[in-house]
Order: structure tokens, then sequence, then C-alpha cells
């Protein structure tokens, strides 16, 4: 999709998963219910009704945010090599029941129990390989992380999924309704 005013915020953020924070971090525009936006509403309206923010500043900032998450993927290739390597931690952040359901050999499930031995025992520069079901939601976690001061954090491009069909094809692929 060509970054432009006209696509809705639904198609915007299936393109460019990282448009949402970089509009939060620069116009408080999406992280709350006072400042949401409708999934079927236009960039250009959001822009429109948030004191006229200018349109190509926004679609910079956005270009700039996605070029920034490409740098933090990682492909299921590139991971898988590293893990089987004994070079990676993969962790998994979804919920305990789609771990337990489908989950790639030698992940750790996201907790609390976890981060806290993570934040007592890990070495900084440890490669983190974080994954989610479909790859949105683990840039977050990846920026968490990195605000700790891990140092080598990476998100699964396309997650479990992507995985499922690069990396293992005996994965079961799901879905969540």
């Amino acid at each position: 999709m060509t970054l432009s005013p006209d696509p809705t915020m639904q198609e915007l953020l299936a393109a460019y998963p990282g448009a949402q924070r970089a509009l939060f971090r620069n116009y408080h525009i999406g992280g709350c219910a006072s400042c949401g936006f409708q999934p079927d509403e236009k960039l250009s309206g959001v822009c429109a009704r948030n004191e006229g923010i200018d349109m190509e500043e926004v679609l910079e900032k956005v270009r700039e945010s996605h070029e920034q998450d490409e740098k933090v993927y990682i492909s299921p290739p590139e991971a898988a090599k590293a893990h089987g390597a004994g070079g990676a931690r993969l962790l998994d952040i979804r919920t305990r029941e789609e771990h337990e359901a489908v989950r790639i050999a030698g992940s750790e499930l996201f907790s609390q129990d976890l981060i806290q031995a993570m934040m007592r025992g890990c070495a900084k520069d440890t490669l983190l390989v974080i994954y989610d079901h479909t790859g949105t939601r683990s840039l977050d976690a990846a920026a968490y992380f990195s605000g700790h001061g891990f140092q080598n954090v990476r998100a699964l491009k396309g997650g479990i999924d992507a995985w499922s069909r690069q990396v293992d094809p005996a994965l079961p692929r799901y879905s969540v309704e």
C-alpha cells in the first residue's frame, strides 16, 4: 500500500503496524478512548479533527516509524538459524492457551516471572526474538526490552504464522476469533 491520506485507519495499520505508535508519540492520537479513532475513519479525517495536523508531516512520521520497525524485525529463517545455533532466546508473548496449543520448540512463554528473571540475570547483549501470532504486537514488546537496556532485541516478522509457513510447515496454523 502506498502511504497517502486516503486509507482507512484499519488499512493503514495493517500495512504500517507502527503507525499507531507514531501517531500517539507525536500527536497523542490513538492511545486511549479520548484520542481514539474508528477503523473505518480515513487518516485525513483523523488529522483534520485533531487540530488540522499537517498531513505531510504525519505521513513522514509514519514513514520514519515504519523504517525503524523494519530494522527491529528478524525473518523467521534468520531467527531459526540463530535459535538453532543456541544464540537466541525465543519469547512468546501470546496467551498461555495459544502457547500450550501451538509453540515454537524451545520458546518461553512471556510472563511476569520470566520478565523478573530476565531483568535480574539475562545478559543484556543476548539475542531476544519476540513473537506473537502475526507479528504486530511483538514490536511493542521489543521496545519494552530495548527500553530496559537489552541491546539485541528483535521481533519475529509475521509471528508464529510466518514461522509455520517459512520454517516449520508441520507447525499448525490457526486463527483467533
